[in-house]
């Protein structure tokens, strides 16, 4: 069978399907909690009709994504497993993949369908905290080797950071709308049977529009970049490196200018090949492994090759699709090596730094790509996701935080605070979560407007936010040693 210009069985037909169906099924999910979120207020408030709301969203989803720089959708990759990353379509890496979406999949489901908010970033690194804790242990390594704790600080520090901005911005918004904004009708409960007044409802439709477009700038990529993994591991010679690049010549003359640079901060006499190379900068780059220039001689090495496989080569659609992966897998540890070394503060020299930076961007344009069906297809997922499962949150949101219904100024206030707090985190590359944001920012509005908060559910969303890191870290660990047994023996994938 053809598919996309490769030769495949019927059974990496199956495995395809398979796992790119649970990572569109992640987006539908993410779709339920995190877009429905967004939606909230223009349909609880009648401001659009709930599938005009949901179709606007998407296609706002969608803009966000196609406008972003794809580089959010490379976050979740970098907290993967590097030794699993690099062997890329083996039966590790394809239990790695799956377990890290059924994981999500399973608490996000089952917190939506109770009707509680809830973050999808934060279950999709639990997940991926749990197969790094399942890989170490059945591979016989210490756990501080695989396992990246950095990604639990920061879900921590915002799970403790974003409720407060959002609660207490979005309160001091409020607040101060009632001070500049006389308008009695912004204040008062959504009226069931009505639509608000035009300039209300355009408000709100405009509020709506940013924060659909905030989410999929950020939020939408984490799910692509998953997606194109499956792509790479499946069918290497259509998804490894951009096959339709033009750019293997400034590669290849970028790869030559900087192996002065790495020589000259290489230990003289030291002679490193090609395996020992990619061995030793797979350990570098593990989360506790401290950045120095100690590595020099294996990226000296490991640059030298890729330089090699480029001499002669006029496309990246010249090299056999084994070969593609086996480059691809190269750049990769090139440029992961770069990044860390940088942000070690290793490279000293302003000029030389600047060199390899340029290096580790030129590399990243081929290997850290997203196909623009891969972005349709999440935005897509997204949408459908939101039109189906909107209902349970959006009731939530806007009768059980509060122990009033939801008015047209407090959920202004609250869509306007998440619009400004997630488009910030983007920008700065913080874990910031839309749910966690919007749903305090909707207590604290509540709170500000003296209608006093529901406890039951305040109780119940928080439980929620606690339990997601834990909760998707046990199920990562144990649906990883399953999918793994079941990869190895049921379909004899090494």
């Amino acid at each position: 069978m053809n598919l996309f210009g490769e030769t495949v069985t019927v059974s990496t037909v199956l495995l395809l399907v398979l796992s790119v169906g649970l990572a569109l099924f992640f987006e539908a999910i993410n779709g339920f909690h995190d877009t429905a979120n967004a939606v909230a207020t223009v349909i609880y408030t009648h401001s659009l009709k709930p599938t005009v709301a949901v179709v606007w969203s998407g296609i706002c989803n969608l803009l966000g994504v196609l406008l972003s720089s794809g580089a959010v959708a490379y976050t979740v990759v970098a907290l993967l497993p590097i030794d699993l990353v690099t062997t890329i379509g083996s039966g590790p890496s394809y239990a790695m993949i799956f377990s890290i979406l059924i994981s999500a999949i399973i608490w996000n489901f089952g917190t939506w369908y109770v009707g509680l908010p809830n973050s999808s970033s934060h279950a999709l690194i639990g997940s991926i905290l749990g197969v790094s804790i399942g890989h170490a242990l059945l591979s016989g390594h210490a756990l501080n080797e695989g396992l990246n704790w950095k990604p639990v600080q920061d879900v921590f520090t915002a799970l403790l950071v974003s409720p407060v901005v959002g609660f207490v911005c979005a309160a001091g918004l409020l607040l101060l709308s009632k001070a500049l904004i006389r308008r009695p009708e912004l204040y008062q409960p959504a009226d069931a049977k009505k639509a608000p007044p035009p300039w209300v409802r355009a408000l709100l439709i405009l509020t709506c529009t940013s924060v659909s477009f905030a989410h999929g700038s950020n939020d939408g990529q984490k799910g692509m970049g998953l997606l194109t993994l499956i792509l790479v591991a499946v069918l290497p010679g259509a998804f490894a490196l951009n096959i339709h690049s033009s750019n293997v010549a400034p590669l290849l003359s970028a790869s030559q200018s900087v192996a002065p640079v790495l020589a000259q901060y290489a230990s003289s006499g030291v002679s490193v090949n090609d395996q020992e190379a990619t061995n030793q900068l797979t350990n570098f780059l593990k989360p506790n492994v401290k950045a120095s220039n100690g590595i020099f001689p294996a990226l000296a090495a490991k640059n030298n090759t890729i330089t090699n496989k480029l001499s002669g080569k006029t496309s990246f659609q010249s090299f056999s699709n084994s070969d593609r992966r086996a480059l691809r897998n190269d750049m990769y540890l090139v440029s992961s090596t770069i990044g860390k070394l940088d942000k070690g503060k290793v490279l000293t020299n302003p000029q030389e730094e600047k060199t390899l930076k340029g290096y580790e961007k030129t590399l990243d344009t081929e290997t850290k790509y997203i196909p623009n069906f891969v972005k349709v297809a999440v935005a897509f997922a997204l949408g459908i996701g939101t039109m189906i499962g909107w209902k349970r949150i959006v009731v939530t949101v806007g009768e059980k935080i509060g122990k009033e219904h939801l008015s047209y100024g407090q959920g202004a206030s609250a869509e306007i605070v998440a619009a400004a707090t997630i488009s910030a985190a983007d920008h700065f590359g913080l874990p910031v979560s839309t749910t966690h944001v919007l749903s305090s920012g909707i207590a604290g509005t509540m709170t500000a407007s003296g209608s006093g908060l529901q406890a039951e559910t305040l109780k119940n969303i928080a439980l929620s936010w606690i339990l997601t890191l834990p909760a998707c870290t046990l199920l990562g660990a144990a649906s990883f040693t399953a999918s793994l047994f079941l990869i190895l023996n049921l379909l004899g994938i090494k």
